[in-house]
């Protein structure tokens, strides 16, 4: 068993249960002792005007009462100030969206800023809570947001129009000096590039992933003094090539100046996961992970290495690359050439620039592969722990952005490669059905959806992984939304993402989890003149129809008398667009 790792004493260690009346008993579960903001010290002059405080009314049995039982709630912005000493600091938040006297937590939308960083922009726990998979019934948020400037941390809750903004409680810890922020003695790699990259003092961070690799999840109170949580990576791990997880018993893991006892528990160096001991095999794939991630921003990824299996003892016996979004991040990595020896703890830092797509969420790509190098003993590779964070951008925000709306599907505008004299036309005419079709489908109504395609591989093959409503059609022809997904999708259905209209209602550009590309979204209008008996006609018409140019349906929402159909999106506007005169690109004529 690894030897317990010294706890690091967080100067700054603050846990405020928000709602709670000040004879409420406010030990947690885990033992920890939280306090109230009933006439707390941190909350600021308006506070009585600009907020209320209610009860859940109902505790489901996974939650913890005295964090989630209560909630503050705010009418207006309310700012709370808390006391700390100089340095980065993990902010994290609570959320239990739920019916609360004089609230309904579901339909709450609210931005948030610490210290001037804007964290959340319009934010609906609700919805974020529909999108993950299990659909948890509570959310935590963790941010580590810079107080060089100023001794103080700043939170500010501000409700979106018409809305309220709420809070079931936040935890204020501080951590070690320089621990995530590198200066320029010690810079990270930058993915692609041979420039080092330093992180300034003034960037914030949000915690995306934390997983123990190859081991049990880790409850915060298990944490090295700054109650992170470590969860269990398999999840994450990509297809049915889970490799092996060894677990060496009676292992000391001897902690250094670099890697100190804090950086992560010892359990996370203890546990592992490898690609297994057959070297053909190993040679012939990657022991990969994907996560869901925003565009936009860049990321940091810290990889925790340690090899504690007793046979690998020396450098240059495991050697392998580490690849990020198909770019090469590290060659030929060597756990003991950089730790020194077995049982002693090394991580490494990287940072990857996500482009942005719009409003899409976009899948990162891990991958480790044993090293084409002759000589190395064992053809493997290993992984202890992962930690992926999202880095501010210059203006300090971490909120995603929306995409530039357009006035419609036609602005879409295509790629403008005219094809070579004597070449076929390499872009496939692909053929849709317009919202409003009958089981008679005219050649003007096809042509009038006629788009561009874009190569993408079929996403109908892919396994699903979100919870979805019983269909009346087979899954793989037609999947069936809930309300929820499609708000996430959309923003609930923010004007930013419209980009067409039409009799029917506009159509939205957006991504559901589970479905690795972008989609277009053709809600209907209540006061339609399309009713239920052509909604579902169309749905069973396109759902059958499968053709590589023809434009695919994936699905729809017969949700909350909303009636919305779910299709690819295709990038380069319509075929009328390059038939007339306008800016596109002309049709050119081949013969075959």
């Amino acid at each position: 068993m690894g030897e317990d790792s010294p706890a690091y004493t967080p100067t700054d260690y603050i846990l405020l249960d928000c709602g709670a009346p000040l004879s409420s008993n406010t030990v947690s579960e885990d033992g920890r002792k939280w306090v109230t903001d009933d006439r707390s010290k941190f909350s600021t002059f308006n506070s009585e005007s600009a907020s209320f405080v209610s009860t859940a009314s109902r505790q489901d049995h996974s939650v913890n009462l005295v964090t989630y039982g209560t909630a503050g709630i705010f009418r207006d912005k309310f700012t709370y100030s808390f006391p700390v000493s100089v340095g980065l600091k993990f902010l994290r938040f609570y959320f239990y969206p739920v019916q609360y006297s004089g609230f309904d937590a579901t339909t709450s939308f609210f931005s948030v800023t610490a210290n001037d960083y804007l964290l959340l922009k319009n934010f609906s726990v609700y919805l974020t809570l529909s999108a993950v998979d299990g659909q948890p019934t509570s959310l935590s948020k963790e941010f580590m947001v810079p107080c060089f400037e100023t001794e103080k941390l700043s939170v500010t809750f501000s409700p979106s129009p018409n809305s309220l903004a709420f809070v079931n409680g936040i935890e204020v810890v501080s951590m070690p000096k320089n621990k995530y922020v590198k200066h320029q003695d010690d810079s990270v790699s930058f993915v692609n590039s041979k420039i080092p990259f330093l992180i300034p003092d003034a960037t914030a961070f949000e915690t995306v992933y934390r997983l123990n690799v190859g081991g049990a999840a880790v409850p915060n109170v298990n944490d090295t003094g700054m109650f992170r949580t470590w969860l269990d990576d398999s999840p994450y791990i990509f297809g049915c090539a889970l490799g092996n997880v060894p677990y060496q018993f009676n292992v000391t893991i001897n902690y250094t100046k670099k890697t100190p006892g804090y950086i992560a528990p010892a359990v996370v160096y203890t546990t592992s996961r490898t690609m297994g001991p057959e070297p053909k095999i190993n040679m012939n794939y990657n022991l990969t992970w994907n996560f869901y991630i925003d565009g936009g921003f860049s990321y940091l990824l810290r990889l925790h290495f340690c090899e504690t299996q007793l046979e690998v003892t020396r450098a240059g016996q495991r050697v392998f690359d580490i690849f990020m979004n198909n770019q090469t991040s590290e060659r030929r990595a060597d756990v003991i050439y950089w730790s020194g020896g077995n049982g002693i703890p090394v991580y490494r830092d990287y940072v990857l620039l996500i482009p942005s797509e719009g409003s899409s969420k976009q899948t990162l790509w891990l991958a480790l592969h044993p090293s084409e190098e002759v000589g190395s003993k064992y053809v493997d590779a290993i992984l202890n722990g992962l930690e992926i964070f999202t880095l501010s951008k210059t203006d300090g925000s971490l909120a995603v952005p929306s995409p530039e709306p357009s006035s419609s599907l036609a602005s879409l505008k295509p790629e403008n490669k005219q094809p070579k004299k004597g070449k076929k036309l390499s872009k496939k005419i692909v053929i849709g059905v317009s919202l409003g079709c009958t089981i008679t489908v005219s050649l003007s109504l096809l042509l009038s959806s006629i788009f561009w395609r874009k190569k993408h591989r079929s996403y109908y093959k892919r396994k699903s992984m979100e919870r979805r409503k019983a269909s009346p059609l087979p899954d793989q022809l037609c999947k069936c939304f809930t309300l929820a997904e499609i708000q996430v999708a959309t923003n609930n259905f923010d004007d930013a993402f419209v980009i067409g209209s039409g009799g029917f209602g506009n159509v939205y550009k957006g991504f559901i989890k589970g479905i690795k590309c972008k989609v277009a979204i053709k809600r209907l209008k209540s006061r339609s003149q399309q009713g239920a008996r052509e909604f579902w006609t169309e749905i069973q018409l396109l759902s059958q129809l499968r053709y590589v140019n023809l434009v695919s349906l994936i699905g729809y929402c017969n949700d909350n008398n909303e009636k919305i159909l779910v299709y690819e999106y295709m990038t380069n506007g319509t075929l009328r667009d390059h038939l007339y005169n306008t800016e596109k690109a002309p049709l050119t004529c081949v013969r075959a």
